[in-house]
């Protein structure tokens, strides 16, 4: 198959508005060709004239490990242009910026869930490319969690940088897909085009929404695999708690744990409460011991979900009921623990963490409720994720 910038680079017809006009770019590690060639080294072969760059969250070079870690601007030192970030001192794109160039090529990996920011500064791009008269193209890529659709929907009023707007948690829509949603939803008036992969099957095995012969480079760094892209809807909640997500291990964001849980006792009441939603996965009970950040140098016993081997099945794989059951599990053995986690998310303040990332209170509240079942939540995600399939139709791509 082919992913936009491919198909950018052997068609010279595509390519043909981009001459005379300044070329901006938003990339990242991952905004690579077929043959891992780098999107800026390959559009400046073609003779495309790119003015500027711009890099999201985790910067350019991909190089800065945790939340909350600002890139600066800089000047690229092979190619002389400005680098502009779009998380360091701001995360819209500023006037001066947008003086560097007419039209902006953005070649983002995502990872098909609300959360991750580069979402979200697609919609601040595309923001600020109505306010100031310049062209997006969106140079599509896969959804590496395919179509399938999870999570309560944001609610109003909890919009943040991890929250663009009201969609659940795993929106089963490419970056393309969700430049048009964006588009449509906020009433943009902006000269916007895709260009649209080639060949895309995200209901295919093996890779349901990756394919098998594309080189997964990751998109941040703690993205280093398509099991971890596959786990993240879920995963990604933890974050908001006390619980180490495997960051300073080499698995993050696959797995979970602390010095004080014992994962078989969790893994138990997880089969007790809700066995239907670990379907599709296999829960590995695991020990490690963080090289930095949350539990740092302490030894944790802890979950390791695998959505990969014989065990997984895509269809009725469920990441972000599985992480939730955990959490309610972990409720129902250890009824005091210490869960969430108190400070500051995304720069959003005098909010819980965990509510931040779920764009409201509704997941913690089902967790904390000890009378609440399995069938509350599912009631309401369902109605969530129903309107979503939905309301996603009309931007639908592919």
């Amino acid at each position: 198959m082919k992913f936009g910038i491919d198909r950018l680079l052997a068609d010279p017809l595509l390519r043909k508005p981009l001459e005379g006009r300044r070329v901006a770019l938003l990339a990242h590690p991952a905004s690579v060709t077929q043959d891992l060639t780098h999107s800026l080294d390959a559009l400046i072969s073609t003779g495309l004239d790119v003015t500027a760059m711009f890099g999201p969250q985790h910067g350019v070079r991909g190089d800065l490990q945790d939340n909350m870690m600002e890139s600066p601007d800089f000047t690229d030192p092979r190619y002389g242009i400005p680098v502009f970030s779009l998380y360091g001192e701001v995360r819209r794109p500023t006037g001066q910026s947008m003086g560097t160039f007419d039209v902006m090529l953005v070649d983002l990996q995502d990872l098909g869930t609300r959360i991750y920011t580069f979402v979200t500064t697609l919609l601040y791009v595309l923001e600020a490319a109505a306010a100031h008269g310049k062209s997006v193209w969106v140079l599509d890529r896969p959804n590496p969690a395919g179509r399938s659709v999870e999570g309560l929907t944001l609610l109003p009023g909890w919009e943040s940088f991890v929250g663009a707007g009201p969609m659940p948690m795993r929106h089963g829509l490419t970056l393309g897909e969700l430049g048009h949603w964006f588009i449509a939803h906020y009433k943009l008036s902006v000269d916007y085009r895709v260009i649209a992969m080639e060949g895309w099957a995200p209901d295919d095995a093996p890779g349901y929404g990756w394919p098998a012969d594309r080189v997964w480079i990751n998109p941040s760094p703690n993205a280093p695999n398509l099991n971890m892209a596959r786990a993240y809807p879920g995963t990604v909640m933890l974050e908001g708690t006390t619980l180490s997500e495997g960051r300073g291990t080499t698995r993050p964001l696959e797995l979970f744990g602390a010095p004080d849980i014992c994962a078989r006792d969790v893994i138990a009441a997880m089969h007790r409460l809700a066995p239907a939603w670990l379907a599709g996965c296999t829960l590995r009970d695991i020990w490690f011991q963080p090289t930095f950040h949350k539990h740092v140098g302490q030894l944790c016993n802890g979950i390791h979900i695998h959505a990969e081997g014989p065990g997984f099945n895509h269809g009725a794989f469920r990441a972000w009921r599985v992480q939730a059951l955990a959490f309610k599990a972990i409720r129902a053995v250890y009824p005091d623990y210490d869960l969430w986690r108190d400070f500051p998310y995304e720069y959003e303040f005098g909010k819980l963490a965990i509510d931040v990332i779920n764009g409201g209170p509704g997941l913690r509240d089902w967790v904390d409720d000890r009378a609440a079942t399995a069938g509350v939540l599912d009631a309401a995600a369902r109605s969530d994720e129903t309107a979503w399939v939905e309301e996603r139709r009309s931007s639908l791509l592919y």
